[in-house]
């Protein structure tokens, strides 16, 4: 009979998808026979059908990069009742969290993730949390040291009564369910707890007004001097479990690294290495945890199904990372922004991890301190020989701790315990190596720990942990992990899309490309093409915005892109568009969404396709001829709106000034112009469009009607003016051009 200790920890499942294999080859023979279509009546037609052969050409390849992501969807069972059964053996885990801006991201937002994560079921003795400000703010500090009180009460009463979500600001937004099982006592605790959360509430929303109690006047000393983007190291044991009870309140530990405005801090990368840093002097824990400021722990056995796959398989090198969905709490209803990420993460994520695994997300995610401080080694030395001293200092840095902790966990001496002697011990030492030079003539950002070079710090740093030859794996809980807020609103929406697509084309035309990895490292093929399925989303704005271009240049010109509706070949662009509609529609309805956030998610793609990602494309080439630089930008953290708010319709796009809008005006404005063109013409008969031109400028027209309400819409519903003008030279510059190509 097996023991416990022989037990699987996993179970790899692998997934049927005979009919979206089926449909997915169908859709491809559709495109390479309008390819086939399209070449051979190159000779007969204009330039037009040359650009249409180009783009198609791009969708098709494009296609295949999304079958082959697709292909093999795996998913992974946990046991961690098995996992608890060797309690002894279960390693110690350092939490990151990270947190930039207190008014983008409010500090109650962050006190809710750190209860969650501080009320998580694993030995407390085996568990720190560090926070990482990167504003340096009192505010924030407050606000854990507030929670860290509360906190005390919070984690025995989610223990004691088995409460299944621990963020409290989620937990008490509803009463508990009246059941005869409910006690008089839990009653009472509830009430009790409930007035107390809503106490510490109260403080944080005074601190944000400048009301910080006088009590934490000598604890707030070091920040009465501290300037954003230019102080010293703040490094503070707000709370520290002291006697290392299993059953206490883990470690918290607030960090604040170095700043100065002439040295680069490289964003969220640049904090998430100096957390490394910091956590490897103090608790060095061979396993992390890292989530942003909003993703709270929303399953209480979260870091038990991690370790389960952490230490489930026979090769740790089948487990690199393990990587959590993003999910969202309080989301809008058919994902009006398309930002909800569910089929893609479902479908896509589950199908490569079949491959090498999951990219890297940025949060939600458990690593190896050994992956991350696995040092490069020169060229004729072993992996088998220790590396001397001056070795480990260009490697490391000249902090004899961090050697000293780094050596431990590469040669696999794991701590099982975060308890140290006196955690404010290494307070000093943690603060060498959250300075801001601590870096410099070392390998942090560049062959260890989180990698420097992208505004997707994450997906790059995951590609380098796939590139040496490690595999990733996807975890799928219900309920969810973590969950977070999704941002609402065109501005926020369009913005968190250009920062993605911008990092993950600088990716691509870096020399740590995945199309380079494949050759020169241990990337493999497939995966290749998975991560080129990402790093090409502003390369992918070229095409789009090209056919979406192309009905409108027809319809004025009086040409025509697409086979007329009388030949017999028609039926092949026709099938494709039926078909391939029905093929994402079954996607959305086998993820249990519905029709509309289908059609949601089909236009807000081709809206970042025009917007975001064109922009991002734009900011790279600014970049490439050293015209500009990229910049990191915060995206806003809400915690759940008002529903009942009337006044507002949270699922309504929004508009600002920014430049994202303009592109997207302005092919609006070229469609609907063309449109009217098009159909003024057909009093006469016509040679030129057809009705495959008409369709697709109507086509575009739909995807955009966002934009169409926006035109007529007031306040933050509307298109500012100063956007519209510069949308409407633009339109009129191409209207003009098609004007004069059709004289010629």
């Amino acid at each position: 009979m097996a023991t416990h200790h022989n037990l699987p920890l996993q179970e790899r499942i692998s997934l049927k998808n005979t009919f979206q294999r089926v449909s997915s080859l169908l859709i491809l023979a559709l495109l390479l026979s309008l390819l086939l279509y399209r070449l051979t009546s190159l000779h007969s037609h204009g330039s037009i059908w040359l650009i249409a052969f180009l783009c198609e050409s791009w969708f098709t390849f494009i296609w295949v990069l999304f079958m082959n992501a697709k292909w093999n969807p795996v998913k992974y069972k946990t046991y961690p009742e098995r996992l608890l059964k060797r309690s002894d053996d279960l390693p110690a885990v350092d939490m990151f969290v990270t947190t930039a801006d207190p008014k983008l991201e409010p500090p109650i937002i962050t006190a809710n993730t750190v209860l969650s994560l501080l009320a998580v079921e694993y030995p407390a003795h085996k568990l720190a949390c560090y926070v990482s400000d990167d504003g340096g703010s009192p505010i924030t500090f407050y606000s854990l040291v507030e929670a860290s009180k509360f906190a005390k009460l919070w984690v025995p009463f989610c223990k004691k009564y088995n409460v299944r979500v621990r963020a409290p600001f989620v937990y008490f937004s509803s009463e508990p369910q009246a059941s005869q099982t409910l006690s008089q006592e839990f009653t009472d605790t509830w009430r009790y707890m409930k007035n107390k959360y809503e106490e510490l509430s109260r403080k944080i929303d005074d601190a944000a007004k400048d009301y910080i109690s006088h009590h934490m006047n000598d604890e707030l000393a070091d920040f009465s001097n501290i300037e954003r983007g230019n102080h010293p190291s703040l490094i503070k044991v707000i709370w520290e479990n002291k006697e290392g009870l299993e059953g206490g309140i883990p470690h918290l530990v607030y960090v604040a690294r170095e700043k100065r405005p002439k040295h680069p801090h490289h964003y969220k990368a640049g904090a998430m290495n100096v957390l490394a840093r910091v956590s490897g002097v103090m608790t060095n824990a061979p396993f992390m945890l890292n989530v942003d400021c909003d993703m709270f722990a929303n399953n209480p056995e979260v870091i038990l199904h991690g370790m389960c796959l952490l230490l489930g398989f026979d090769n740790e090198v089948s487990s690199g990372f393990v990587q959590a969905p993003q999910q969202f709490y309080g989301a809008l209803k058919d994902d009006p922004f398309g930002n909800q990420l569910v089929v893609l993460q479902e479908l896509i994520g589950g199908g490569i991890g079949g491959l090498q695994g999951p990219f890297y997300g940025g949060t939600g995610c458990f690593h190896r301190r050994k992956i991350i401080c696995s040092p490069p080694r020169p060229a004729g030395v072993s992996k088998h020989d220790e590396l001397s001293y001056k070795e480990l200092q260009r490697i490391y840095g000249d902090s004899r701790e961090l050697i000293e902790s780094a050596s431990q966990i590469t040669s696999g001496k794991i701590r099982e315990s975060s308890c140290v002697d006196d955690l404010s011990s290494s307070v000093e030492a943690a603060k060498r190596v959250a300075s801001c030079t601590y870096e410099f003539n070392t390998c942090w950002g560049n062959k260890i720990g989180w990698a420097y070079g992208s505004m997707t710090e994450d997906v790059l740093t995951g590609l380098r942990i796939h590139s040496m030859g490690w595999k990733s794996v996807y975890l799928i809980l219900d309920p969810p992990a973590f969950l977070g807020s999704a941002p609402t609103g065109g501005p926020a929406s369009l913005t968190q899309y250009k920062r993605w697509s911008t990092g993950l084309l600088e990716i691509l035309l870096s020399r740590r490309s995945p199309i380079l990895a494949t050759f020169a490292k241990r990337l493999e093929f497939r995966m290749n093409l998975a991560y080129l399925l990402i790093t090409v989303w502003a390369l992918r704005s070229i095409g789009e915005l090209c056919y979406a271009l192309l009905p409108a240049y027809c319809l004025i010109t009086n040409t025509s892109f697409m086979p007329k509706a009388s030949e017999p070949v028609f039926v092949i662009p026709l099938a494709l568009f039926l078909i391939c509609n029905m093929h994402s529609l079954m996607e959305y309805v086998q993820c249990g969404l519905s029709v509309r956030a289908y059609w949601n998610n089909q236009r807000m793609n081709r809206i970042f396709a025009m917007t975001a990602w064109l922009l991002g494309l734009l900011a790279v080439l600014l970049k490439t001829l050293g015209l500009s630089e990229t910049v990191f930008e915060v995206t806003r953290k809400d915690q759940q709106s008002d529903t009942n708010d009337t006044d507002k319709d949270p699922g309504r796009f929004t508009f600002d000034n920014s430049p994202l809008f303009v592109s997207g005006t302005a092919v609006l404005l070229a469609n609907l112009a063309a449109l009217a063109v098009g159909l003024l013409r057909l009093r006469r008969p016509v040679v030129g469009p057809g009705l495959g031109e008409f369709v697709c400028s109507v086509w575009v027209v739909l995807s955009f009607w966002p934009f169409a309400r926006g035109l007529v819409g007031r306040g933050s519903y509307g298109i500012p003016w100063p956007v519209i003008w510069k949308a409407a030279v633009l339109a009129s510059l191409f209207v003009q051009f098609c004007a004069l190509e059709w004289v010629h």
